[in-house]
């Protein structure tokens, strides 16, 4: 059901910061206008400026900080790889998001097949044109995406299931919420630099 919310909640988001961004200006316009003729003070429309600027704040943070994997709903792509000690196994999903100007995005999951806990996701990236998976050993997953054409947007790496994760744009890093589910998170700019 959560899964629902989330794009209710970025329209409601760009709702809040449309209506702040019109409210400030006419703000603005009549503080001007008050400093120029002294006229009366437009309180009612400060105090919706300030609402709105708070609110804009409060979601931009709750975005920010509370951040976890919302993927529910999307396709299954690849899979399933399994470890050679066969203890996890490693599948691989997409959703295609924007509609016709839109891309794809793209998560592994990981199954562990002795205790068949939840599954944890360990990788999500826009997709590219060449995706596969493949286990280096019993505990590591090697996941290569990356375009042919531009190999700049290599988002390939290395992994160690049970203590790391990537997230393209860095958000499951900041997240408060995902702190206690891994050791290592890596980003874009960590594979970009190739640390």
């Amino acid at each position: 059901m959560e899964v629902v919310i989330i794009p209710y909640l970025n329209l409601f988001g760009l709702l809040i910061l449309f209506s702040t961004v019109v409210l400030f200006f006419i703000f603005s316009i009549k503080l001007l206008i008050y400093l120029i003729n002294k006229k009366q003070f437009p309180k009612k429309l400060m105090i919706a400026s300030f609402v709105g600027i708070t609110l804009l704040g409060i979601f931009t943070a709750y975005t920010i900080y509370c951040f976890t994997f919302q993927t529910a709903d999307g396709e299954f792509y690849k899979g399933p790889v399994t470890s050679p000690t066969e203890e996890y196994t490693a599948n691989a999903y997409y959703m295609t998001y924007g509609g016709a100007a839109g891309g794809v995005n793209v998560w592994v999951e990981i199954i562990n097949n002795l205790t068949e806990q939840e599954a944890k996701i360990v990788y999500y990236s826009d997709a590219k044109s060449k995706f596969s998976m493949r286990w280096q050993d019993d505990k590591t997953l090697y996941i290569e995406n990356e375009e042919l054409e531009n190999l700049d947007e290599n988002k390939s790496i290395e992994l160690n299931v049970e203590k790391e994760i990537y997230h393209d744009q860095g958000l499951a890093c900041r997240s408060w919420l995902m702190k206690d589910q891994y050791e290592s998170c890596f980003s874009r700019e960590y594979v970009k630099k190739g640390i």
